[in-house]
Formats: structure tokens, C-alpha cells, sequence
């Protein structure tokens, strides 16, 4: 499969590849439908991990995990949906439109002069090592999330550095969010982050679908 190819449409079950893979790995969603997703080896580790760009997905795409993610935390009631950048704030907003928002509120990485240096935390992304950036809260932004049910939103959650940032900017506004959502749980090793960094947050996180660390077997991969 050419690498643009990926993340344009879903596959029945029965034409999903078995294990152990060799470039791609078979994400199934809740409905049985499969997302075929390139495997991506973690340096000389014997490890890889499924990757997903949701800005070169095709649109079907995003919005059926827009649309999953959606039946899964509605119950949870949000007010307002908060989005991460970069990759979540697409994400972000179909979330909101289909909750029946009429907006939701960007956290950004670009310092707008009225921004206060006391709402920004660093920020590390596992798809951009070495580079570190801040995550900023938009000042005017704090009283629309004061009081009310926030619903923090990623693309995906892997290592938990993103996540934990963005739960730290909104703490530095006062907020608690009551759930957090995300496209894909990329392997556990998040759990462990965000259980240290705020205890009891890991259980409001909800994903479109999961995927597993790999690790190398008979010339493929397979799940660790």
C-alpha cells in the first residue's frame, strides 16, 4: 500500500491481514469495520506502533471516528469541547458540531500577544522529538470553560505527554475536564502518565479504538 493510500477508507473484517503483519496493521472498530494503519518500528527497539495522521485522512474517515467518539461520550454531558493542537482541533469540532455545539475553544502552540505566559505549560509530542513547544489557554477563553462540563479532545493518545499537557493548562484556568476523547489509545503506556500526573483521569478517557505496541515475530509483527 502506497504510504498516501493510508487512512482513506475502512475494509470489511474478512480481508484484514493476520499476524504477524508486515506494513500495515488491521485497527477494528466498534461496528467490526477495519482501518488499516502503517506500522511505524521504534528505532532498533523490536517494537513498532500503528500510526494514524488524521489530517490526511480521508473525510469519511474522520468523521466516522468523529461519529464514535461522539456515542461514547455523550453520556457524559460536555458543555463545551476543548481541542489540542494541532491534529485534534479537526477532531475537536466535528465532536462539538455533532453534540449540537455551536463552537468549541482551541488551545494553540502560537503566543498571541494578549496571552498570559502564566496559562502555558511546555509541550512534547512523541511525533516531534526534540522539539518542544508551549501549550498556551487562551485568556479570553477561561470564562466560557469556568463552571461548566469541558470535554478535552486529542487524535491520539500514546505516550501522555500531550494529554497531561493539555490537563495542566486547563487546571491552570480552574478547569477539571469530565472526560477526555481521542481517535486512538495508542498502546497503555499513557495510562501510566496520566495516572501519576492526575490520579483518577484515566478512567474518563475514551477512545474511537485502541492499538496495540507490536514487537517482532517470524519476520512480521504481532502484538506485545
Amino acid at each position: 500500500m502506497l504510504p498516501h493510500a493510508f487512512w482513506q477508507d475502512f475494509c470489511a473484517p474478512e480481508t484484514a491481514p493476520h499476524p504477524p503483519y508486515d506494513d500495515r496493521f488491521p485497527a477494528r472498530l466498534p461496528d467490526g469495520r477495519i482501518l488499516l494503519l502503517p506500522i511505524r518500528p521504534l528505532g532498533e527497539t523490536g517494537t513498532a506502533i500503528a500510526s494514524l495522521i488524521l489530517n490526511q485522512s480521508a473525510f469519511a474517515v474522520e468523521g466516522a471516528l468523529a461519529d464514535i467518539l461522539c456515542a461514547r461520550l455523550a453520556a457524559v454531558a460536555p458543555d463545551i469541547v476543548v481541542g489540542l493542537p494541532t491534529l485534534g482541533l479537526s477532531l475537536a469540532r466535528l465532536v462539538a458540531a455533532r453534540l449540537g455545539h455551536s463552537r468549541f475553544v482551541a488551545l494553540g502552540t502560537s503566543r498571541k500577544f494578549w496571552y498570559d505566559e502564566g496559562l502555558s505549560v511546555p509541550l512534547r509530542s512523541i511525533t516531534s522529538p526534540g522539539a518542544e513547544k508551549r501549550l498556551y489557554l487562551d485568556p479570553r477563553m477561561v470564562p466560557l470553560l469556568a463552571g461548566r462540563r469541558v470535554l478535552l479532545i486529542d487524535d491520539v493518545i500514546s505516550s501522555g505527554a500531550s494529554i497531561c499537557a493539555g490537563l495542566s493548562v486547563l487546571s491552570l484556568g480552574g478547569v477539571v475536564p469530565v472526560g477526555v476523547g481521542a481517535a486512538m489509545l495508542q498502546t497503555r503506556r499513557w495510562r501510566a502518565r496520566l495516572n501519576h500526573g492526575f490520579p483518577g483521569m484515566a478512567e474518563r478517557v475514551v477512545g474511537a479504538f485502541d492499538s496495540p505496541l507490536l514487537t517482532r515475530a517470524g519476520g512480521g509483527w504481532v502484538e506485545a
